[in-house]
């Protein structure tokens, strides 16, 4: 019954890991095209490519930011 037990939860955690995985690779490709639109639409507006491209990093940041809170939230539990 414990070998049961032992396999169940390492499927269901390598279940948890592949998901989460997926779940960093479209924030990423998300953020950089989001980034992208983002500063074509400012340049087209008018604003310079450097403050355009200073202002799209602010997505970068906030993924960044939401991805250390779930690491930290991972790691202060386990």
């Amino acid at each position: 019954m414990k070998i049961r037990g032992v396999i169940l939860s390492s499927v269901f955690l390598i279940r948890l890991l592949l998901s989460l995985s997926v779940l960093w690779l479209t924030l990423g490709w998300k953020v950089r095209k989001t980034r992208r639109a983002f500063e074509i639409q400012l340049i087209s507006q008018g604003m310079t490519r450097k403050d355009a491209k200073r202002l799209s990093a602010q997505y970068s940041k906030l993924k960044n930011e939401m991805l250390g809170t779930l690491r930290g939230s991972i790691f202060r539990s386990g």
